[in-house]
């Protein structure tokens, strides 16, 4: 047996046959949720602590746009540093990087700390959950790779939820800096023990690679297609890729929405730290809940049907939030976006890969993932100028309303259905 057949045997892909690998990334993936989920709710509600002025909407926002810029530049790094080094690497590296963050929060003096902690958490984000969604669709077989991904992302939103609920209640009681540096560091202290534990899925990679059995010229072309050549293919030149990556920056933006501006909205509305908890917490554990089925829906039914619903309810939760007055309506409407946002998230990335060949699986979804999470810094200035030009955040959530309605009917229009089984 030559030395391709026994890689290809040795590293079988399946989630049942490789569910040890997969259940640490699973674990990991949820550290990675809890790090970022930890910001979501404490720093914007407690912003004037850090000498921000409550009508300085653009400047608040200015720590989402740094955090998406830097994670949106470092997913297309990601992408294609783990196809050369390994996923392995590149998630160590990504919880070296994440180490800075509840330091710099718990020293800062001014807001201008906090926006240099986020460039930390968008090294730490990009590496850590690129390698961990990478990872789980190389250790999963190609009719499992929409349940690999929900999985992922539902672990990983559950996740943000369950620590901006956390940190709202515990920041009560012990304060904002005092919660975020002992969360922090637990998280990342965890997470960097698992590692010991974690194979580079690479080996899987290469063993599909040579199951497909490619010809010589085929691989070469993948082999040598340059960083660049792959992005602008992706982000420009074919139809499928440009609208997917389209509706990836649009989700962001509406999740930057609920990031930066839901909290002081629901602020200035009268409630307390930890109802705005709940409202965000609700948003992303429907969202994160719900993968767990989404993904493997899209499995069976194909990937545009759950997409194009995904975007219908997300744009009318955001509707209804601007539309409705107090805490009740508010967690229905959070829930209906988080439902959203949990039939599209996951279903977006399967249908990318769904189409990307195994040897630049990698630099195509770091080149999607450059655009998904760029979105946070789109999302920030955009929102932060209308809100900050309005004096009023309800103009920025009707306009993002309208952002998602729009993605969703450009999607329509531009993507046939990319699942095999439903071809």
């Amino acid at each position: 047996m030559n030395s391709g057949s026994q890689e290809t045997a040795t590293y079988t892909r399946g989630i049942g046959v490789n569910r040890g690998q997969f259940l640490l990334q699973t674990v990991q993936v949820f550290f990675v949720g809890l790090i970022i989920g930890m910001e979501r709710n404490v720093l914007p509600a407690m912003s004037h602590r850090f000498g921000v002025d409550s009508h300085a909407f653009l400047f608040l926002a200015s720590f989402v746009i740094s955090f998406g810029l830097v994670k949106g530049a470092l997913n297309f790094v990601a992408g294609g540093l783990s196809d050369r080094i390994g996923r392995r690497r590149v998630l160590f590296l990504g919880w070296l990087a994440g180490i800075p963050i509840p330091l710099m929060i718990f020293f800062a003096p001014n807001w201008w700390w906090i926006i240099a902690a986020n460039v930390f958490l968008g090294v730490n984000q990009a590496f850590t959950w690129t390698m961990t969604v990478t990872s789980q669709i190389d250790l999963a077989d190609n009719h499992q790779r929409g349940l690999a991904v929900g999985i992922n992302e539902a672990v990983g939103y559950i996740a943000v939820g369950l620590a901006g609920l956390a940190t709202g209640y515990l920041a009560v009681v012990y304060g904002p800096r005092w919660t975020l540096l002992a969360f922090g560091l637990v998280v990342i202290a965890l997470a960097l023990l698992l590692l010991l534990g974690i194979q580079d899925t690479i080996h899987w990679v290469r063993a599909e690679h040579a199951q497909r059995q490619p010809s010589t010229e085929t691989s070469k072309t993948a082999s040598q297609a340059s960083t660049w050549a792959t992005f602008l293919h992706v982000s420009f030149r074919d139809a499928t890729y440009r609208a997917l990556c389209q509706g990836g920056v649009a989700n962001k933006i509406a999740d930057t929405l609920v990031w930066v501006l839901f909290p002081v909205f629901f602020r200035f509305h009268g409630l307390s730290v930890v109802q705005i908890g709940w409202i965000t917490g609700i948003y992303a554990m429907v969202w994160g809940l719900g993968q767990f089925g989404t993904g493997h829906l899209a499995d069976r039914i194909g990937r545009r049907p759950p997409i194009l619903a995904g975007f219908a309810l997300l744009a009318a939760g955001l509707a209804g939030t601007a539309l409705v007055g107090h805490f009740t309506a508010w967690i229905a409407t959070a829930a209906v976006m988080g439902l959203g946002m949990a039939l599209l998230y996951p279903n977006l990335i399967a249908a990318m890969s769904d189409v990307a060949p195994p040897l630049e699986r990698g630099r195509i979804l770091g080149t999607y993932r450059y655009w998904r999470d760029t979105g946070y810094a789109i999302g920030g200035l955009i929102l932060g100028l209308v809100a900050q030009w309005s004096d009023k955040i309800l103009p920025a959530i009707w306009l993002t309303a309208a952002i998602v309605a729009i993605s969703g009917i450009w999607i329509a229009f531009a993507v046939q259905e990319t699942h095999p089984r439903s071809l």
